[in-house]
């Protein structure tokens, strides 16, 4: 009985939990990777920075509810994971990965 409550300990003090109401690394990837592009694709825009200053919110709304996620949520999941530099640094590549591959795509029928 003592080794099963020290293995709970140790389990529960060695993980990083994930608090309720915070994002799972790969939903929390797939918002990153969209919220990248559409940053990309605003600033590629031939418009005036005020404007694109005025567009972009409306675009991360659009984001937000393509991922069922308010924005609040995502601010909180930003910042639990923000806290542990190594895991940040994981989902980061992960999304540099993924618009990487996107690129790529992109590319490939500019080059045929």
């Amino acid at each position: 009985m003592l080794l099963l409550a020290l293995g709970c300990l140790l389990i529960g003090c060695g993980a990083k939990n994930r608090p309720d109401g915070v994002l799972n690394e790969d939903k929390m990837v797939a918002i990153l990777i969209d919220i990248h592009l559409t940053e990309g694709f605003v600033q590629a825009l031939p418009i005036p920075y005020d404007s694109s200053k005025r567009l972009y919110p409306i675009l991360e709304k659009e984001i937000f509810e393509k991922h069922a996620v308010s924005d609040s949520v995502y601010l909180q999941s930003l910042q639990f994971y923000l806290r542990d530099a190594i895991k940040m640094e994981e989902l980061y590549a992960r999304t540099i990965d993924s618009l990487t591959v996107i690129e790529k795509r992109v590319e490939q029928p500019a080059q045929r």
